[in-house]
């Protein structure tokens, strides 16, 4: 479970789809000056060169983030999200991607809370170390979910709560499913953003048709496939689960994902079921 590292994965078409809800949120929620916590359950090592040897061997950057950043956005959802990542690289060449607690950092003000969990040796210290001098931070080299038990809930009771395992063990499933239904019962007022690869179809369904049997209020479904389903031939695509969803939160999606997907779909994916939002559970 822990020879995982996102180092070789980062600013992929993945990516791009969880950071790119990731941000939306975030703007949506710092519209109020209340302070708020984000809390990252699987919080990999922070920060990502896109030049080091993890990222060149599999070169998946090049078909996520390598495509957009210099895209000038129409979609105020896409430019924020392209905004920050050219914020990380100014001198005109892609060398920097921020993992999902970065982006945190990026965005969030010196009053709201930053929460993380990683339990790989290599990428705790990294990432702990990037947190090291903010004030209101708890990176903790713990399981996920014992970081609900010990983290949640936090002292302010608005925020955003961000779970994406590596799901390389099929019980990560219905371990996302029974963590989830203790964070809620802990966080009820959170916003939850639940990523999830899609790999075989049948039993992505399962997986969310699991959640939803939660009983859990306000669901909603944002998936993204720039490739065909082909059984036995790895990730087509991947979703975000959003629960306690702002208001705007799918008619922006919709906007940004209709600008985003003719640029990330493969050569043999171009027709119009490349993406979905839809609403699963009501309010």
């Amino acid at each position: 479970m822990l020879s995982y590292r996102h180092s070789y994965h980062a600013g992929n078409h993945a990516d791009v789809l969880k950071h790119l809800v990731q941000v939306a949120i975030l703007d949506y929620l710092l519209q109020k000056d209340k302070p708020l916590c984000y809390h990252d359950s699987h919080a990999g090592a922070g920060l990502y060169s896109l030049g080091s040897e993890q990222a060149q061997k599999t070169a998946e950057y090049q078909q996520g983030i390598g495509r957009l950043w210099q895209y000038q956005a129409k979609s105020a959802a896409l430019a924020s999200y392209l905004n920050l990542i050219n914020s990380l690289n100014p001198d005109n060449n892609l060398a920097f991607y921020p993992g999902s607690p970065k982006i945190a950092a990026m965005l969030l003000r010196p009053q709201d809370t930053i929460q993380a969990t990683e339990l790989h040796p290599s990428d705790f210290p990294i990432l702990q170390s990037q947190f090291a001098r903010r004030r209101y931070s708890r990176i903790e080299h713990l399981d996920a979910w014992a970081g609900f038990k010990a983290m949640l809930p936090p002292l302010v009771k608005r925020g955003l709560v961000l779970i994406d395992p590596p799901y390389e063990l099929k019980t990560e499933y219905s371990d996302v499913v029974a963590g989830l239904a203790e964070a809620y019962r802990r966080f009820p007022q959170a916003t939850y953003a639940i990523w999830y690869p899609v790999i075989e179809r049948p039993a992505i369904e399962a997986f969310i048709n699991a959640i939803v049997a939660t009983g859990i209020k306000n669901q909603l479904r944002i998936e993204f496939c720039p490739q065909p389903d082909k059984a036995g031939f790895g990730m087509s695509g991947s979703g975000m689960l959003v629960i306690n969803s702002p208001y705007t939160l799918a008619a922006s999606m919709r906007e940004a994902l209709a600008e985003l997907a003719p640029m990330l779909a493969g050569s043999d994916h171009q027709g119009s079921n490349l993406w979905q939002v839809s609403q699963l559970v009501g309010e």
